[in-house]
């Protein structure tokens, strides 16, 4: 903001005001005293004039017409009085008879006894006219007051006249110089009302100015700001009501910047992504879990539209703001992974009352795991009811030949009632198989662990498998790690697990093929065990499925040899209830490897 212009400020409006004030004051009363002045002081004058005039008029009545006795004035003594009044009055004084002649003379000695003709008010006066004051001026431009009185007998005749001219000049002179003293005292008022209006406006203006330099600084972001109040007047009251909007202001920021951290910092760490908009469609605020799934940075995406972003169109986005669907499952490639992001995006629409929509908030949920569960659930679902439907339609397909008059056929019978036998024994595994899934999923299954002689045990499972092995003429070959004996383990459970993984590689080894146990120590605290075979192998696109349950390679093969494709599931589910990890590598052609690993100590909280 440019600053104030001087004759805008107020402190320069209030000495204008106070001198306009003064000023006006000194004339008013100025003029009112000048003119009173001036009246009294010509009124006193003509009364001085009209006093000499009536003192006169009676003294020369005498001698215009004396009277019988002998107390009538003579000749020097009309001048010796005349001339007497003249010098104290300072005018010039002429006494005239009734026929126009000049009987006396102040100031012009040699007129005495001519006849007057000139001015016409004296011979106005001889003829009985009262005659008032007139203003005349003479050859030197003096300004003068004459008056012309007829003198009356007591007859009431005229028996002559008195004229009396006087100058004004020293009247006007003392009025002027009045005049200029006032104005001399109204200049020096001036003066000091101009220096008294500084003063007196600074102790206004200068706290206003304060409090102006402390506002431009809050405006600046500077809230530390007090006014120092010095009275309690209106200034004092406006100190006082900034020093309280500053404190109500920090009060506010302080709680903003709180609200604004606090939801920043919500934002942060919210697991689910959020977008904000303006009414324009066009991003203001996105949190960082949305950058990650839509792998992108925050100074990219700012004022970008918000369908640019998701791929979709501004049609479809109004739909979801405004329409009773405001969600919408979305898939999002990622960089460097095969499989893509399954995102829940849900509008929100922002309103304002009288603005309708200003914004949106838009939420976005990552859903791939929830929607792979989902997904395993269905699989799960259709491969139990499959397992499930397959022996048991076998079962009643070879139950009713049975009954339609196979019973009576006794080797056919017999083979009829061995297969029916085998998809029951396969039912019961594949339930039996299932309660111990569920045991797990409820964490029901307790591992009891003891010292166990792991290389007895190996030696056990060996043993086990020896008839199969030698049917096909496969070779297992088992390598000990000698500093191995005992270590805490579930024995009934880790054989099932070793069961499990021997029994596949011998499945899917061909005959005269070839199987290694190999168990040595990893670590401190760590044993290795890994089966390997030469067999079949799995392909690469199924090795990171092949222990989801149900999950087969080849479905009819596996099935035809018995498996209910639920074991590697229960032995990732054993292996990780003893506190240790299990992994398959497998080559098409070439054989697996499947090799897992338990610590050798008691895990806390395990029950022995």
């Amino acid at each position: 903001m440019k600053g104030t212009r001087f004759f805008q400020t107020i402190q320069v409006k209030l000495i204008i005001i106070y001198v306009l004030l003064i000023l006006i004051a000194m004339q008013l009363i100025g003029i009112y005293f000048i003119r009173t002045m001036e009246n009294s002081f010509i009124n006193n004058f003509t009364d001085s004039l009209n006093n000499q005039v009536e003192l006169l008029s009676n003294f020369v009545q005498n001698y215009l017409e004396p009277s019988n006795d002998d107390t009538g004035l003579n000749e020097e003594d009309l001048h010796s009085f005349v001339e007497n009044l003249s010098t104290l009055s300072g005018s010039q004084i002429q006494v005239i008879s009734a026929d126009a002649i000049v009987m006396s003379s102040s100031n012009q000695p040699d007129k005495v006894g001519q006849k007057i003709t000139q001015p016409a008010e004296i011979i106005r006066s001889i003829n009985g006219i009262q005659v008032p004051l007139w203003d005349v001026k003479d050859s030197s431009n003096i300004r003068k007051k004459a008056i012309a009185k007829p003198v009356k007998n007591d007859d009431n005749k005229v028996i002559g006249a008195i004229y009396i001219v006087a100058s004004t000049e020293e009247l006007f002179k003392t009025i002027n110089n009045i005049k200029q003293i006032f104005i001399a005292g109204t200049i020096i008022a001036l003066v000091l009302t101009i220096m008294l209006s500084i003063v007196l406006s600074n102790t206004i203006t200068h706290p206003i100015k304060m409090i102006t330099k402390k506002a431009k600084a809050l405006a600046e972001g500077k809230y530390n700001q007090e006014v120092v109040i010095r009275s309690s007047d209106e200034i004092g009251q406006l100190g006082y009501a900034f020093n309280h909007m500053v404190q109500r202001l920090k009060d506010a920021l302080y709680s903003n910047e709180e609200e604004k951290n606090k939801i920043a910092s919500i934002l942060l760490n919210m697991s689910d992504g959020v977008i904000a908009t303006d009414d324009k469609g066009k991003v203001i605020v996105i949190n960082l879990r949305a950058e990650q799934m839509l792998d992108i940075h925050e100074e990219d995406v700012i004022g970008r539209e918000i369908a640019e972003i998701l791929g979709t169109s501004k049609e479809e986005i109004g739909r979801y703001v405004l329409g009773e669907q405001n969600s919408v499952l979305i898939e999002l490639p990622r960089q460097d992974e095969a499989e893509s992001l399954q995102v829940k995006v849900t509008f929100t629409p922002i309103q304002r009352r009288g603005r309708g929509v200003t914004g949106t908030i838009i939420v976005l949920q990552d859903v791939t795991e929830q929607e792979k569960l989902n997904q395993s659930r269905r699989e799960f679902v259709a491969n139990v009811s499959h397992e499930l439907r397959t022996p048991l339609t076998t079962i009643k397909s070879y139950l009713e030949a049975l009954e339609d008059g196979a019973l009576n056929e006794a080797n056919l019978a017999k083979r009829f009632v061995g297969v029916t036998r085998n998809e029951a024994d396969r039912m019961i595994r594949l339930v039996s198989d299932l309660l111990h899934l569920s045991r797990y999923d409820s964490n029901q299954m307790v591992v009891m662990k003891k010292e166990t002689e792991i290389k007895q045990m190996l030696e056990d499972v060996v043993d086990r498998f020896s008839f199969q092995l030698k049917q096909r003429n496969i070779k297992l070959i088992l390598s000990m790690d000698q500093s191995i004996h005992t270590i805490m383990i579930d024995p009934d459970k880790l054989d099932q697990v070793l069961d499990n993984l021997i029994s596949n590689a011998i499945k899917y080894t061909a005959d005269e093929g070839e199987i290694e146990i190999n168990c040595r120590r990893k670590g401190q605290d760590w044993i290795e065990i890994s089966v390997q075979d030469n067999g079949l192998g799995i392909p690469k696109k199924d090795i990171h499925r092949i222990f989801e349950r149900f999950y087969r390679v080849d479905k009819a093969r596996s099935r035809n040899m018995g498996g209910t494709g639920l074991g590697l599931s229960i032995a990732k589910e054993i292996i990780n209830a003893h506190g240790g990890e299990i992994t398959l590598e497998s080559e098409l052609h070439k054989g697996t490897k499947v090799t897992f690993i338990i610590p050798t100590f008691h895990l806390e909280g395990e029950q022995q």
